[in-house]
């Protein structure tokens, strides 16, 4: 299906969903619809509007507007079948995590989500985000989220680079690596890296999402870090970024690195 087309088939299903949300919460979905490129920008975080774990940077989609969606029409689009995480993780350790992850760095814009694994219809996800400024360029936003997938693992989220939106013609890349088991990757681990346009660059300088995503294979436990070489998003979610730096903070290799690390080992244990 058309990029165009599906955008319109997820824009109908979120009017529906977003009725209930805040303005700022409404908007910042709508921008995740509108400018997400890739299957990556609209993961089904479970069913229930009530908790809508949702990142702006991440461009994660309220719940249940993916079911809505295909419902509509689409058929291109595969929900990420989620399980209950193990034990909570607060919106704080989120964020504590990611700025140990840029160690340096100054923070602003910070966010984060805690999940409650004692609701589960809308707990499955925590997440945080802010804007890093690391001294190379402008300050770049990114967002984290953790949750934990079903087992046995299927070609779902993170796990494939098929049937992806991403357009190679304009940049877009995507690999799928795997890393061998240790104490604390138990079975190994797979590691998807994209990086994704948020606009032709045909049409001028365009901004780029890059997203590097660690699934731990005997546990389901997934942890997804996005950069940005932008700052937040415009409050027009028709406007594209605009790049303020030539690459993001990180590396997919030190991204990588570092969500296999101490910061995000105990997170990873906690939803697995």
């Amino acid at each position: 299906m058309p990029d165009d087309a599906f955008a319109s088939h997820l824009a109908d299903a979120l009017d529906r969903t977003t009725e209930h949300l805040a303005p700022d919460l409404t908007r910042l979905t709508a921008d995740a619809v509108r400018r997400g490129r890739s299957r990556r920008n609209r993961r089904n975080l479970g069913a229930g509007v009530g908790a809508c774990a949702l990142i702006a940077v991440a461009g994660l989609v309220a719940p249940g507007a993916l079911n809505a969606a295909r419902s509509a029409g689409s058929s291109d689009i595969e929900p990420v079948a989620l399980a209950m995480p193990r034990s909570a993780i607060s919106g704080t350790e989120m964020i504590r995590a990611l700025e140990k992850t840029y160690p340096g760095s100054r923070f602003s814009g910070k966010e984060g989500q805690s999940n409650d694994p004692s609701n589960p219809s809308a707990g499955k996800v925590a997440n945080g985000s802010l804007l890093v400024d690391d001294g190379h360029g402008g300050p770049a936003q990114v967002g984290v989220s953790a949750m934990r997938l079903q087992l046995p693992l299927t070609d779902g989220e993170g796990l494939t680079c098929e049937n992806t939106f991403g357009n190679p013609d304009i940049g877009d890349t995507c690999e799928l690596t795997e890393l061998p088991s240790s104490p604390t990757l138990p079975g190994g681990a797979f590691v998807m890296s994209e990086k994704i346009a948020d606009k032709d660059p045909a049409d001028g300088p365009t901004a780029y999402r890059w997203t590097t995503t660690v699934t731990v294979k005997s546990t389901g436990a997934q942890v997804q870090l996005v950069q940005w070489n932008a700052a937040a998003a415009p409050a027009d979610a028709t406007t594209p970024r605009k790049p303020n730096r030539p690459a993001p903070p990180l590396t997919p290799h030190q991204a990588a690195t570092a969500l296999t690390g101490p910061a995000w080992t105990p997170i990873l244990g906690a939803v697995g």
